[in-house]
């Protein structure tokens, strides 16, 4: 589990540069001072932190669910960004209210990454004894603001084509949500099956399908017939 969740974390890491590169410079230079910042001031909270503990928390199921739903929810917005900077890509003229959407979904840095970095910052806390709490953070610090603008330049000179980066972005984050159910339901399911067939949830369930693929019907049949109007 320990390597499954170690996987996770270079995924998340690769994902956030990866992001960085359809982010204009300043948007970039002000995430990595923010990510810095927290690095440099999370050392007396690292301290606190032992491998047991950290040990307890990946056995720790409620601890674990709580954590996939916060991954899912990054996941979705990640991949609605995916799809909807291909939509742009594609249609041409777009409404305001898409362009907004587009932009808030850009500025969104992702949050999975704070995780990855407390983890960095305990890692090298226990890597180093002896040595100060402070200059061993805020060194890690210069590291991180360095090496987020470093490496969006980087993706960009290693992959210059924004479509291929969009879609090597999708299926990072694809991968992130399939390792993430691995990673914390960790062999357990939130809801139990059960062995009969509850026939009329079954019928509530085919009839809200009916009726959510009748009213798409009206709705398109309705669009196209103002299109030609």
């Amino acid at each position: 589990m320990e390597t499954v969740v170690f996987i996770l974390m270079i995924l998340v890491c690769f994902n956030f540069i990866l992001k960085q590169t359809y982010r204009k410079v300043y948007s970039v230079a002000g995430i990595s001072l923010i990510c810095a910042l927290f690095v440099g001031f999370a050392y007396p909270y690292a301290i606190e932190q032992s491998k047991s503990q950290i040990s307890d928390w990946l056995a720790n199921t409620q601890l674990m669910l709580d954590i996939s739903v916060v991954l899912t929810v990054e996941v979705v917005i990640q991949m609605s960004f995916c799809m909807l900077a291909a939509y742009m890509q594609t249609a041409g003229e777009v409404k305001k209210r898409t362009l907004w959407a587009y932009r808030a979904l850009r500025w969104f840095p992702g949050i999975l990454i704070f995780p990855v970095l407390f983890s960095c910052l305990v890692a090298v806390i226990f890597s180093f004894p002896g040595v100060s709490f402070s200059l061993i953070s805020w060194s890690l610090a210069a590291v991180v603001v360095l090496v987020i603008p470093l490496g969006s330049l980087f993706m960009k000179w290693l992959i210059p084509e924004k479509e291929l980066r969009l879609e090597l972005l999708f299926l990072c984050n694809a991968l992130i949500g399939i390792l993430g159910v691995i990673a914390t339901v960790n062999g357990t399911t939130a809801v139990k099956g059960i062995s009969e067939v509850d026939w009329a949830a079954l019928a509530g369930l085919i009839a809200l399908v009916i009726a959510g693929a009748a009213a798409g019907l009206v709705f398109r049949y309705v669009k196209i017939k103002k299109q030609f109007k």
